[in-house]
């Protein structure tokens, strides 16, 4: 058996891609879930520990079975317009909840963490692409607990001598290569899975929300960043830990970004099909355009993305869809 390594949220969809990364590298991914969002086919390479990490209870004997010698932690709620509507529920969850973790943590000296941050924290930018001393000016309580918790693993470094990597990621993507795990939400807000279902019919159109923005084609462009590529930084980020690396915050993306008509045109591209779409005004807090500079990670860290070119990241995306269709989230065209 590898190094064993807690992964919180690990039956999600970020989750899961890196429990079968880490498995590859040669560590012991045991997932920590709820279940609340995860799925149990998505647990393929450790074992599953149902709990939650707002309890001591369930994670005192997690720490005890396995000593895990550090933490990937997924573990949140990350819709944003439901931050808005809702904080509370995001503050306890993934401030609350992340508090109870590191307690437990330092219960059990364990003090590595991978921390699974958001281009969230940035809020509108000022320039793209954002590089990682952009000010922090998260727009939304979903974004703002990520940055609390930023801020609180600085802070436990301080005190306590935890070692840390918080991974501030643009737009997930895509699905495994090999097809064993993809991306399932219910409900599903994301552009990719939401354009593939209204290519396989399971939902009427798509809306394409501003048409008017100042970019090539009028549509909003965001960084698109496949999830194994993701998972791949998780794995350098805790073998640099364990190696006894320094803490850092890193961005996550490609670089380069892709407009919402030019992933519509991709799906239908790879799938043959017509994908049905309408035109939406613009959605109140949304930027023409968001891309990352992650050359920090790609020196430091020596990571590079392997799926550059969104038709790649949208055919391993189509062919994880094509065959699931009993695993559909029931949404509507609402949800674009």
């Amino acid at each position: 058996m590898g190094t064993n390594i807690l992964v919180t949220g690990g039956a999600g969809y970020i989750g899961s891609h890196a429990c079968k990364a880490l498995k590859a590298a040669g560590f012991t991914p045991i997932t920590l879930d709820n279940m609340v969002y995860g799925h149990d086919w998505a647990v393929k390479w450790g074992p599953l520990v149902r709990g939650d990490i707002l309890n001591r209870a369930d994670l005192d004997p997690v720490f005890e079975e396995y000593s895990p010698a550090a933490v990937l932690h997924f573990a949140a709620f990350a819709y944003v317009g439901e931050s808005v509507a809702d904080p509370e529920k995001y503050y306890r969850n993934n401030v609350a909840g992340t508090l109870s973790l590191l307690s437990a943590m330092r219960r059990h000296d364990c003090k590595r963490i991978v921390f699974s941050s958001t281009c969230a924290t940035y809020g509108a930018p000022e320039r793209v692409p954002l590089t990682e001393d952009h000010p922090t000016r998260p727009m939304s309580p979903y974004g703002t607990t990520k940055l609390m918790i930023e801020r609180m693993l600085k802070d436990f470094e301080a005190a306590y001598g935890f070692k840390y990597m918080a991974l501030r990621y643009f737009n997930a993507a895509g699905a495994d290569p090999d097809g064993e795990i993809g991306e399932s939400h219910d409900p599903e807000t994301h552009l990719i899975p939401l354009v593939i279902e209204a290519g396989l019919g399971h939902i009427p159109q798509v809306t394409i929300f501003g048409t008017d923005y100042p970019t090539p084609d009028g549509t909003a462009v965001r960084d698109y960043i496949h999830v194994a590529d993701l998972a791949d930084a998780h794995v350098l980020a805790v073998g640099k830990l364990l190696a006894g690396g320094a803490s850092a915050t890193y961005n996550l993306g490609t670089g380069t970004g892709n407009s919402v008509r030019e992933v519509i045109q991709a799906v239908e591209k790879v799938s043959g099909r017509k994908v049905p779409v309408v035109e939406g005004p613009r959605r109140a807090g949304d930027s023409p355009g968001l891309y990352a500079d992650s050359g920090a990670i790609i020196r430091a860290l020596g990571w590079k993305p392997r799926f550059m070119d969104i038709n790649a990241i949208v055919e391993t995306a189509w062919r994880w869809h094509e065959k699931r269709p009993s695993e559909k989230s029931g949404c509507n065209a609402r949800c674009a």
